[in-house]
């Protein structure tokens, strides 16, 4: 059984388990809290993030090396990655400037309030960890704005490049195409649709994240309503219900 070692509500992380579930592999999901992630994925010989996807033959320890793995082993004619050099040019871009930003954005507001994040963020995890994050909450919140770069104002910054690269998949999808690179699904509208999740809380995400009439503060529910209306948002909410629901039983 293949090992995937994850952070439950890191948009990398779905994104891997989106690929591998789409293409059918079977996968054990590890669960650990931020923090003691890093050990494990180190232990498990990865890096200090995750995902990592340990195999009988290798360790990868990248979304995009993940998502790279399983299309190998996927039909010719399902695969994510085309051989366009569109496709792979747009899954570095949101790996790039997305998937940091983004996240990034939404921890600066979530932190504020304790119990929403406990409230999703440690689904799944050992119940030591749960333990540990909660009892521990001051240590870990100033970890995380550590580890994130968090300072006053950052949020400013984020924000523009996320509403940046809102505008420029919307601009993708001005011609009326229904996907990003054309007629059919890729890694581009995968990748997208995955790191657009902090900002759009898709309802078939794999934890289940709090919607907008959730008690969800004013400052994150205006970012949240704010993405589902723009083109982009609405796009990557579509991927999700079109693409991802199929494959997993939404959690309750």
């Amino acid at each position: 059984m293949l090992r995937l070692i994850t952070i439950p509500i890191s948009h990398y992380c779905e994104k891997a388990r989106w690929a591998l579930d789409r293409a059918g592999i079977s996968f054990r999901e590890e669960r650990h809290i931020q923090g003691v992630h890093m050990v494990v994925a180190r232990r498990a010989g990865g890096r200090i993030t995750v995902p990592v996807l340990v195999t009988p033959d290798e360790v990868l320890a990248e979304s995009a090396e993940i998502l790279a793995w399983v299309d190998e082993r996927t039909p010719p004619t399902d695969r994510l990655l085309t051989g366009e050099p569109e496709v792979e040019a747009l899954c570095r871009r949101f790996d790039e400037k997305l998937g940091p930003h983004g996240r990034r954005l939404m921890y600066v507001h979530v932190l504020r309030d304790k119990e929403l994040v406990l409230s999703f963020n440690n689904a799944g995890v050992p119940d030591w960890e749960d333990r540990v994050i909660r009892r521990g909450w001051p240590i870990v919140r100033w970890f995380a704005n550590r580890r994130l770069g968090i300072r006053p104002g950052i949020e400013n910054s984020d924000e523009q490049v996320v509403w940046d690269e809102f505008d420029f998949v919307a601009g993708l999808l001005a011609d009326g195409r229904p996907y990003l690179c054309g007629e059919r699904f890729t890694a581009a509208d995968l990748t997208f649709a995955a790191l657009a999740a902090p900002m759009v809380v898709p309802p078939e995400y794999t934890v289940r994240l709090p919607q907008p009439g959730d008690g969800v503060p004013d400052e994150p529910r205006a970012l949240i309503e704010r993405a589902r209306e723009h083109p982009a948002g609405a796009h990557a909410l579509r991927m999700f219900r079109q693409h991802r629901r199929a494959q997993l039983a939404v959690p309750s």
